[in-house]
């Protein structure tokens, strides 16, 4: 018996030296199920930097680039765009390529010299802002159709697609700016609704607080042959009616004109704040 007791004892001692408490039992299973487990411990790899270890923890935010489409509606009036072209892919319906425009009833200038001079200075301001932008023609002469325009704007691989226009009316009274874009229903870019409407308001609100002209609205449109080839998002700012003495005279002013490119810009801006 004595020595069965001094075996015992001296079993007891050797568990303490290793660190076994004498209540826990020996099965390496029996856990405690109020202490968190974490599996594999020894095997997660070690950070090797500071700056790696903080990279894991706060995700840094992703440099997007965002390549704007711009199209500066129309062309010189010389340049014959009268023949024709599916109203959208596969549509037995036809338009002509391009139309000639409006002008301006009180300043002369014709409505592509307009949307050329807001195009450009849209581009350099957008461009100061950090984005990339492609322009579907950069001259009056260019003799590109409304369909050639939306796919320029597809295989540029861009965001979003701003048609540059400005308006005209019988009622010399009629003022304002306005956005044209496809709805819901559209055949064939029915799914750009959404995003496009979301791009018309953010761009027609803006631009209407820097210029101080009359918001008339988002309007509808699914017979735009340069909207219904468009693959993303797209609208049609008509900036001011020519046919209005208020609207064209300020339209026509170099120092305005920047005004509105950089209301149009503001509206873009606000379009990715919101996405």
């Amino acid at each position: 018996m004595k020595i069965q007791y001094c075996a015992g004892l001296l079993l007891l001692l050797l568990l303490s030296a290793c660190g076994v408490p004498r209540q826990q039992s020996l099965k390496s299973a029996a856990l405690d199920p109020d202490e968190p487990v974490r599996v594999i411990d020894d095997l997660e790899p070690p950070v090797e930097t500071d700056q790696a270890a903080s990279n894991a923890a706060e995700p840094q935010a992703v440099d997007q680039e965002i390549l704007i489409a711009i199209d500066p509606g129309h062309q010189a009036w010389d340049v014959d765009m009268s023949a024709i072209e599916p109203n959208a892919p596969g549509s037995d319906v036809r338009k002509a390529k391009a139309t000639t425009g409006t002008s301006g009833s009180y300043s002369g200038v014709p409505e592509y010299e307009l949307n050329l001079a807001v195009s450009l200075l849209l581009r350099d301001e957008l461009n100061t802002r950090g984005y990339d932008v492609v322009l579907t023609r950069e001259d009056n002469q260019t003799a590109i159709s409304n369909a050639e325009r939306a796919q320029l704007a597809n295989e540029a691989g861009a965001d979003i697609y701003l048609r540059i226009h400005a308006n005209g009316s019988e009622d010399s009274g009629v003022h304002g700016a306005l956005a044209l874009v496809p709805s819901a229903e559209n055949a064939y870019v029915g799914a750009l609704a959404g995003d496009s409407q979301r791009l018309g308001q953010c761009v027609l609100s803006a631009y209407c607080a820097a210029t101080g002209f009359s918001d008339r609205g988002i309007q509808f449109n699914d017979t735009m042959t340069g909207m219904n080839w468009s693959k993303i998002p797209v609208i049609i700012l008509e900036m001011g009616f020519m046919t209005n003495e208020s609207d064209d005279l300020q339209m026509a002013d170099d120092a305005f004109r920047r005004i509105m490119a950089q209301g149009i810009a503001d509206g873009i801006d606000q379009y990715y704040e919101e996405k």
